[in-house]
């Protein structure tokens, strides 16, 4: 296949004319400004442009399924859903719960393909490690300390997928087990925490290289307590999650993370839960009741916000429509940078000879007019 004329979003983080050679699964050698090699399929990009398959690394669930309990068809459901919308490659998130749910969900998520799906390229625990006052919409019943054994265990059962664990750097033992899974090549994020600055700087010392969410499941940013926040900030190996769906963080705010942190640091994620691709309504979230109108979902007993409804394409969109954030920028965080955070770069997130075709063209608003899977195009 060539996909020829398009305006190729390059590894440079910039856009540039030329054409796409794919063979079987992977960009091929000879792509690029005048690419001639008779490949098969010819697809005319002209006006066009082509962009990496979005990598998204922190997602619950989507068509009224959620990764941490759906079987096997569901699973397959939510995969085939990301990618229709140009989301190629997912690390699904867990929830709090019970280790032996988290177990099943682990071994489930770890063993499910699709031909037309997303790829699995790890999985993520966003609890049980974190701060009973800053839980959001985790249930409190299956918080506890952090333990290494437990995450041992999950990884057995996840086949080694296991790439992202969510802690608050305060819980008791939380900066040795941080230093452990460090060590064993998981990355840690922090998260849901009560941590001050110091506290903060001593998690992301120990190893932590993330923060879940930026801004949500934390103390805000105080000009005389910067808090979690300014440490992430100060601390240049962190990489910040945001959320920019139009409802978790302000397009103000969004806009002045892009200036601290830059486009090379930040990670845009969607958070998204069942409810994604769905109606508004009652939904769950874990064994919590969560109410969804427009784009928020909150829970119904306290009004804190339950995720997102806004898969990743529609974030990135957010983002550059309606926050005014470069789309080179926007591009660049929901894809090369994701797929370094959990060691994937090396086969997604750009454009690249012998990465796979995981491309998405769209015109000039954005839409998407087709996808390419694994080198081969997504049809209904």
């Amino acid at each position: 296949m060539i996909i020829k004329n398009a305006n190729v979003y390059c590894k440079t983080g910039k856009f540039e004319k030329g054409d796409i050679t794919i063979e079987g699964e992977y960009i091929a050698k000879n792509s690029g400004k005048n690419s001639e090699k008779n490949s098969g399929e010819i697809i005319d990009a002209e006006g066009l442009m082509a962009i990496p398959g979005l990598v998204d690394i922190h997602l619950h669930g989507c068509v009224g399924k959620d990764f941490s309990d759906a079987d096997e068809e569901g699973l397959r459901e939510m995969l085939r859903f990301e990618a229709s919308q140009g989301i190629t490659s997912v690390c699904p998130a867990t929830l709090t719960l019970a280790e032996e749910k988290l177990s099943k969900a682990c071994k489930r998520i770890s063993t499910v393909t699709d031909e037309k799906g997303s790829a699995v390229v790890g999985i993520q625990l966003e609890g049980p490690f974190l701060s009973y006052n800053k839980r959001g919409a985790q249930n409190p019943d299956y918080l506890c300390k952090p333990e290494v054994e437990m995450v041992d265990r999950l990884q057995k059962e996840a086949n080694g997928l296991i790439k992202l664990i969510a802690i608050a750097p305060e819980l008791d033992g939380a900066l040795e087990v941080i230093n452990k899974l460090s060590n064993k090549g998981i990355r840690v994020s922090l998260a849901h925490s009560e941590a001050g600055y110091e506290t903060a700087m001593k998690g992301l010392e120990s190893g932590a290289r993330q923060v879940t969410h930026l801004f949500n499941g934390m103390a805000p940013f105080h000009h005389r307590d910067p808090g979690l926040i300014g440490a992430a900030r100060d601390f240049e190996l962190c990489t910040p999650e945001l959320i920019c769906d139009g409802e978790h963080v302000h397009p103000g705010v969004v806009r002045a993370t892009f200036a601290m942190f830059s486009d090379e640091r930040i990670i845009m994620v969607s958070d998204s839960m069942m409810a994604t691709g769905m109606e508004d309504g009652i939904w769950n979230l874990g064994g919590l009741e969560v109410e969804v109108k427009g784009t928020r979902a909150a829970l119904t007993s306290n009004d804190s916000i339950a995720g997102s409804v806004t898969h990743l394409m529609q974030c990135l969109k957010i983002a550059v429509k309606k926050m005014k954030i470069p789309l080179e920028s926007a591009i660049k965080c929901c894809t090369i940078n994701p797929a370094k955070a959990i060691g994937a770069d090396d086969k997604r997130g750009s454009i690249e000879v012998n990465k796979y075709a995981d491309v998405v063209l769209l015109d000039n608003d954005l839409n998407i007019k087709k996808i390419i899977l694994r080198g081969k195009e997504l049809k209904d």
